[in-house]
């Protein structure tokens, strides 16, 4: 099972789902209306593009419902803002206590992380190792480390499926994070 939290319009749930119709993809934000469609076409008959192993929750990384509580080998967060993107690196320690309390024994933390200036989040380090070093930080205390941090590639970037990403004229970090 795949959990994107802070899934926006719900892009990167579907082609997850679309891609492998064994994943039990889900879709978290706290913002109903961005994941609307993609929950409609989730719904559909399979005839039409439906995708029965799609599905989407409202609700806020920091309070993930307890139901799924430990049942995700990976759990995504792809180009935060705001409270997530403060929650990854450490300085909203609920959000990362949420996102962490998703992943199964074994599981897994993906990160795209491509955080600027012009994003107004005072503290937020722009630099790689700095960036990394705080993600570390931020998940150890749940018992993960990290095990990738680097330069996500084009391919990667596109894969995620995120509109916001196309926006984007920055490079982004990958970093994954491996739940002992």
């Amino acid at each position: 099972m795949t959990i994107d939290v802070g899934t926006g319009d719900g892009r990167a749930v579907l082609a997850v789902a679309a891609h492998d119709p064994r994943t039990l993809a889900i879709g978290l934000d706290a913002n109903a209306a961005a994941m609307a469609e993609s929950s409609r076409r989730a719904a559909g008959p399979a005839r039409k593009g439906g995708l029965p192993n799609a599905a989407f929750i409202v609700a806020a990384a920091e309070a993930p419902p307890a139901a799924l509580g430990g049942v995700a080998d990976v759990v995504t967060v792809q180009f935060p803002w705001g409270s997530l993107l403060r929650g990854c690196v450490g300085r909203a320690p609920i959000v990362a206590a949420g996102l962490a309390g998703l992943v199964a024994p074994g599981g897994a933390v993906e990160l795209l992380l491509a955080p600027s200036a012009r994003d107004g989040l005072a503290g937020i380090p722009l630099e790689s190792d700095a960036i990394a070093g705080l993600v570390r930080a931020t998940f150890a205390p749940h018992g993960f480390e990290l095990a990738c941090a680097r330069p996500a590639t084009a391919a990667e970037i596109a894969r995620s499926g995120s509109t916001w990403a196309r926006r984007l004229r920055r490079s982004a970090q990958l970093l994954r994070l491996a739940h002992r």
